[in-house]
């Protein structure tokens, strides 16, 4: 029987310390309780409860079909759950729509890379930190104003490393680079659960390695909680904290990435019956 790659010391590099934190110590972030989310006789999720706290970063996996896009919709409000709750720092945003809940700190990225393929990357990043304080509606801005909107820029982009790709155009990027400023969107509005939906895919192995290595420091320079979708075994279990395991609608299985890879069932869910 094929194994689940083991769990390497990445997440202990992160924190620089000899054991990995324990992320719960600081705090709930995020719970869903018995959610469900059916489309007629489907149900793509079925009596799903989910915690997760804050600083953590989590993976959610699972096969094709298992449920793992709906789950990200019905947290980031794209899709409102046929029953249960979902609470974010305490709050019931069950209801709340999509603006809401980015406003209130949750912000997703796509399966499909979205970036403004016509502007250059600082005049991308730039729109959205605009949209971000409120500003890009108003006929005129203070010069200290327009200053202080392109030092954010600036940071945003040294932060996902893309200074020196500033006056490039956006969509002649690498599908690589074109992923690392879909997160700087994202981060212009400041997240507090920054929701990633297969963030390698597609990539190289330079390219994977450079998505990892800017997970790693989201987590560590901003104490970024980061929940994030992904195929990639070898990735999941080098990054993830804990992991969540779909199939089917349902959750059959979570915990540490040791926990995970040695669970029968999840390697019966991966692998077929057959193993």
């Amino acid at each position: 029987m094929p194994n689940f790659p083991k769990r390497t010391t990445f997440a202990i590099a992160l924190d620089g310390h000899t054991q990995i934190a324990d992320r719960r110590e600081n705090g709930q972030l995020l719970r869903l309780e018995h959610v469900s989310r059916y489309f007629g006789a489907l149900k793509a999720l079925d009596d799903v409860s989910f915690e997760m706290s804050s600083g953590e970063v989590r993976a959610v996996i699972g096969q094709n079909g298992a449920g793992k896009t709906t789950f990200f919709n019905v947290v980031s409000g794209f899709l409102p759950a046929t029953s249960g709750e979902i609470w974010f720092n305490g709050e019931n945003i069950s209801h709340r729509t999509v603006v809401g809940r980015v406003n209130r700190g949750i912000v997703r990225t796509f399966q499909i890379t979205e970036v403004f393929p016509d502007l250059t990357v600082f005049e991308s990043i730039r729109v959205a930190v605009e949209a971000a304080d409120g500003v890009n509606g108003l006929p005129w801005v203070s010069r200290s104003t327009r200053r202080a909107l392109d030092q954010r820029v600036v940071e945003i982009m040294a932060a996902v490393g893309l200074t020196n790709k500033a006056h490039r155009i956006a969509g002649e990027l690498a599908h690589g680079d074109q992923r690392s400023v879909e997160v700087a969107l994202a981060l212009c509005r400041n997240p507090k659960l920054l929701l990633l939906d297969e963030p390698t895919a597609g990539m190289s192995d330079v390219e994977t390695q450079q998505m990892v290595d800017l997970i790693g420091r989201l987590r560590k320079e901003r104490g970024l909680s980061i929940l994030f979708i992904e195929h990639d075994m070898d990735i999941v279990f080098e990054i993830a904290d804990r992991i969540t395991v779909l199939d089917y609608g349902h959750k059959i299985a979570e915990g540490l990435p040791e926990e995970i890879s040695a669970n029968q069932r999840v390697r019966d869910a991966y692998l077929g019956e057959s193993a």
